[in-house]
């Protein structure tokens, strides 16, 4: 049996490295945070999607006492923009968590479930998506395309006769 292994690519950044656009990112996705329903995790997560339009769209993880009821922010702000924008490529993500509420975390990465959401996006999208995981200390990372984040993903091209 031959070993392989697999290289992800990604890059660190200050806020001082990102534009205006990408800071607007942080912003709605930090402000969706602070508006969480988290009573049983108490983890309150943001989302914002950016659209090839430069739309932006809020998320934030919604929790349910039927715990697999619940949903987490980046599927929230995925599904709020293709509802309202059916057909729009989506160009970023950004994903925060209220650090003041949640100090014992420097940066949040979503879920199995919600990068296989993302991957279906960028397959709808026909172009790299770029997930934007803001940290706690005016740092974070880009990832260019959710492959990077889930690689060996299972798409929906692949139930297409």
């Amino acid at each position: 049996m031959k070993k392989s292994s697999i290289e992800i690519s990604y890059q660190q950044f200050v806020l001082s490295d990102l534009s205006n656009e990408e800071l607007t990112l942080r912003e709605v996705a930090f402000a969706a945070s602070k508006k969480a329903y988290a009573p049983y995790s108490t983890f309150y997560v943001g989302a914002s999607v950016l659209l090839s339009t430069g739309i932006i769209i809020p998320g934030n993880n919604q929790e349910n006492a039927a715990f697999p009821s619940g949903l987490c922010a980046e599927r929230v702000a995925l599904f709020h923009a293709g509802s309202l924008h059916p057909g729009i490529p989506v160009k970023a993500i950004g994903i925060t968590i209220d650090y003041e509420r949640c100090p014992q975390v420097d940066m949040a990465y979503p879920c199995g479930g919600c990068r296989q959401v993302m991957a279906e996006y960028e397959l709808i999208s026909e172009r790299p998506i770029h997930i934007y995981l803001f940290g706690n200390r005016e740092q974070g990372i880009r990832i260019e395309g959710v492959t990077n984040l889930l690689p060996f993903s299972f798409m929906g091209n692949f139930l297409q006769k």
